[in-house]
Formats: structure tokens, sequence, C-alpha cells
């Protein structure tokens, strides 16, 4: 990957891909024509950047560029703030860690300098986790992790490998790669974001099912607070009271900054097979993911599209040969009256993967289902990575795309995921907007599943404008996630876009001891300030 694009995803200089005239042409039946929009450039930004009020001090990069490259992260509200060059805030300098002993310093330079400090990975966070908070007036240094990097260590006989925070995901692999080994965590953001991201943001890769969620894969490190060092210790298990890795996992840098991560390894799979199946109606298809997931097969992933995710993938493929030859196969089959595609991942040993796929087949085939072979997933494997790069295209086609997540038992996932889809669908009525959502099932447990939306709508001529749909949309499809009992975030952390409902899941307690324990790694509150937790200011002025 090369350096990204400073307001959007993919890389600079690069051309958005050609989004599929199908796809076109379903989005301008679904919500209508976009309007292209008209962007700032990144010289007018710069000519409208303030000064920086640190620029006395040494050691800081106060280039007006470099502000504005750290001042985002990837979310709909950072796009469109970037795009439109209103930014509000971004942060006064960046500096580059080395060490831990780096970080140590530019935490005291934070405390003498009464600054906010911002810990920056990749830049990937999609709920307002990266940037100043606009409400809070002191300077901001924005603390890039992109020299922490590497493997420092490797216990191959432990399975512990131990990497500097700042490690991308395609170096993690490619360091472990030599040794047979992997860690398997592979995010849709994997190629732009960190190790240590993933921790702060209790992150799911693509295939959890089989590696798991990196709550389960990270061992221990060390979090540089500004309270002192707290070293965590790899043990493979431990009944020494609650488990520190805990409070780490999830902080979003708000009780400091990880310097090092020491995560768990296992032989990277002989054998990877991606089938897919496709059911004739979501009811059934929803019984047979959640059968899948209790016979606790030997699979890395179970993905299941709704029928309208089904017909925008389709739509977006094309009309190519193997596009044309699946819908006729499917008509062949009678397959309906809503087809629903199911891909299923198995990585192992030969004998292990195919027995994993046969016994998924047989649980499909009694729910109605019927096999379409590997291209589907051979698709998905090309171009997972690759999905973010619609929403450049998709914009400059005059259309804003964003998603949310959840998860839920699957008692509750039925009424879940038909009241979030009519309530995309149908958030814009009032302002004469119409909107297309779709979703799947990404990560299935014996107990519940996760639910991921994707959603599209029309840009408006104002940004403000734009701005305020998205914010219909999120803030209704969050009530319904809460009414129905589901998670808030169950793979994209909370920053500042889900810290109103996180009471709802955690309870006032709850969230006061989270609050009392950033009290004391954080006295005097400079971490990462508006993210995860609201402040007692912001409580007294009642700002959630």
């Amino acid at each position: 990957m090369g350096v990204r694009r400073w307001n959007g995803w993919i890389d600079e200089g690069a051309e958005p891909p050609a989004v599929a005239s199908g796809a076109v042409r379903l989005l301008e039946a679904e919500i209508g024509p976009g309007a292209p929009p008209r962007d700032a450039t990144l010289g007018e930004v710069v000519a409208s950047l303030g000064a920086s009020a640190l620029a006395d001090e040494a050691g800081l990069s106060i280039d007006p560029v470099d502000r504005i490259r750290h001042a985002r992260g990837q979310s709909l509200p950072d796009w469109i703030a970037l795009r439109s060059g209103r930014l509000g805030r971004v942060p006064d300098a960046i500096v580059r860690p080395a060490t831990s002993g780096d970080v140590r310093g530019i935490l005291e330079l934070g405390r003498r300098r009464g600054a906010a400090l911002i810990p920056f990975g990749g830049g990937t966070s999609v709920v307002g986790g990266v940037m100043p908070d606009l409400d809070d007036d002191r300077p901001s240094i924005v603390v890039a992790t992109e020299l922490l990097t590497g493997l420092h260590g490797l216990d191959e006989t432990s399975g512990l490998a131990t990497f500097g925070a700042g490690t991308l995901g395609p170096d993690v692999e490619a360091a472990l790669g030599p040794h047979g080994l992997t860690l398997g965590h592979l995010p849709q953001s994997w190629e732009r974001s960190t190790i240590g991201g993933w921790v702060a943001t209790r992150s799911a890769g693509q295939q959890s099912l089989g590696f798991g969620r990196i709550e389960e894969l990270f061992a221990g490190g060390r979090l540089e607070a500004p309270a002192g060092s707290m070293v965590l210790p790899p043990h493979p298990a431990s009944a020494a009271g609650p488990d520190l890795r805990q409070l780490v996992l999830g902080s979003e840098g708000r009780f400091g900054i990880l310097t090092e991560t020491i995560v768990r390894v296992g032989p990277k799979p002989r054998v990877e097979a991606v089938p897919s199946w496709v059911l004739g109606e979501w009811p059934r298809a929803v019984d047979a993911a959640r059968d899948i997931a209790r016979a606790r097969l030997p699979l890395s992933m179970v993905r299941l599209s709704t029928p309208i995710e089904t017909a925008t993938t389709l739509a977006l493929a094309g009309e190519g040969r193997g596009v044309r030859a699946l819908r006729a196969y499917l008509r062949f089959r009678r397959v309906g009256p809503e087809p629903c595609l199911l891909l299923v991942a198995a990585s192992g040993d030969e004998k292990l993967v195919e027995l994993a796929v046969r016994e998924v087949g047989s649980i499909v085939r009694r729910h109605g289902g019927t096999g379409i072979g590997g291209s589907p997933g051979r698709q998905w494997l090309r171009s997972r990575f690759q999905v973010p790069d619609l929403r450049d295209a998709l914009w400059e086609l005059g259309y804003a795309i964003d998603t949310l997540e959840t998860a839920v038992d699957w008692s509750r996932l039925p009424d879940l995921a038909a009241d979030l889809g009519r309530t995309l669908r149908h958030g814009l009525d009032d302002v004469g907007e119409r909107v297309h959502a779709f979703s799947h099932l990404s990560h299935v447990y014996p107990s519940g599943s996760s639910l991921y939306a994707t959603y599209v709508f029309r840009l408006a001529a104002d940004p403000d404008e734009t701005l305020d749909r998205w914010r219909r949309l999120k803030d209704a499809a969050s009530e319904v996630i809460v009414r129905h009992g589901g998670t808030i975030s169950h793979q994209h952390g909370v920053g500042r876009d889900h810290r109103r409902w996180l009471a709802g899941e955690k309870g006032e307690l709850g969230l006061g001891v989270l609050r009392d324990v950033s009290a004391r790694l954080d006295p005097d509150r400079m971490m990462n300030p508006g993210v995860l937790l609201t402040d007692a200011r912001d409580e007294r002025s009642g700002r959630r």
C-alpha cells in the first residue's frame, strides 16, 4: 500500500475503482441520481489553517499538511469535514516516538504544556476516535506510532510474538511468515491499521471464528500512562485477581499509549477453502447459520448476506459471464423467493477442511440451500480489502456510504435485523430522501451473531446537510440497536460516535468505574479527551 490520500481511503494519486454499471443503475433506481460534490483542495485547507500553539516546542512537527493528514480518521463525519474543508480544529503538532522511553518524554511534555495527547496508529477509526476534541481549548499533540514497529521478539515454543504497537497488519504477517506462523487477525482495514489499534478498539478480524478476536490473541504488552508504566506479562492463565489486560483492550487511548503488544500466534494453515451456498429465504438462512455456529466446526468464517445485500453484491459484480451463469443456475434450481448468499471459510489441514465443508453442506441442505461452488468465495478473498475503496468511487458519483454494526443473541436477531433495515431505509423520508440499506452476519457465535449494516444515501449540496442526514440515520439506527438489546459496537469501538449509547450497555456504575480508572492512570485528563467516556465537565454542561 502507498500513502493514503489526505481526504479519503485510496492511495494518493490513485483513481477510485470503477463502479459496475449495474450497481449505478440500482442506486439511481433506489435512491435517485447523485450529484458529484465540489471538494475543497488541500491547498485551500492549508490556507485556512490557523497557527500552531506549539510552534516554539522543539521535536514536534507543525507542518500544515502533516497536521491535516492527522486531523481526522475514516468516519463519515471525518470525510465530510475533510472533503468540505470544514475541519473545525486540527492538531497543533505531530510527534513520532520510536521507543517506550520516547513516549514517556512525550507524556511529560504534554503535562508541562497542558496539552491533550491523541494516539494515532493507522488512522482508520470509523467512530471518531482520532481527532482533537472540538470542545477542548487546550493545544493538542497527535502521537503517531509509525516508528513503534517491528517484531521485537518471538518465542516459537510458546507461540508468543512481541510487536511494536504501530506495526501494520501486512508487516505483522510478513514477519511471522518465514517462521510458518500467523496471527490470522484480518479486519477489513488490515492493510492500513495497526496491531496496537486492534487492541485499543477490541477489533474482530474477518476470520475471528477460527483465529480468535483480538482479546483472545492479546497476551500482554506495555502501556505507557501519564501515571506510570504498566507492564502486562503474558501468562497463559491466571487467577491473580481481575485481568488488567481487559482494561487496556478497548480503552481507545484514554488510559495511555500502548507501545508493545504480545500476541498469541500459531501455525499458518496448510489449506484454506471458501465455498459458498445460496438459501432461498432469510428465516431459514438464519437458522442454518445458527446451526453451523453451534456445530463448533473448524471454521474461520461464516458470512451470511440478507436478500438485499445478495442482490447488491451481484450488481456490484457486474454482468460478466460468471455472474450471468450464477443467475441462470439459481433460476434453474428455483432458489427463492429471496436468495441469501452464504460464504464459509475453513482453514487447517486438508482432511479437517474437507470434513468441515462437508458438514456445512449437510446443514445447509437441511435448510433448503444449494451449493454454488467456490467462485463467490474466491472473489471475496481477492477483493475483501478493496471494498473500502468504493467509498471514494461512490463519493465522486454523489453518494455517501457508511456502515454500522452490532451483535445480539439469536432469539432477538430476526427482529433487530428487520427493524434496523426499515429504520435505515426510511430514515430520511421526512426530508424527501431515500436510503439503500443492506446487511449481513459477519461473525457467528453459539449464542448469537453480529449484524453488519451498510447504507447509502445521496450527498447534499451543503456539507452540513449531508452531516445532518448521516446523524439522523446514525441516531435512529443506534436507538434501534439498544432497544433490541444489541451491543452498540461489535468490532468498531466507541470513539465519539457511540459514546451516547454506552451507558445502556455498561450502566452508570460501570461507566463510573471506567472514569475512576482513567483518573488514576491519567490524572490531568490529557489522553484522547472526548473519546469513549464523557469527562466530568461534559456531564456538568449536559453534553453527552
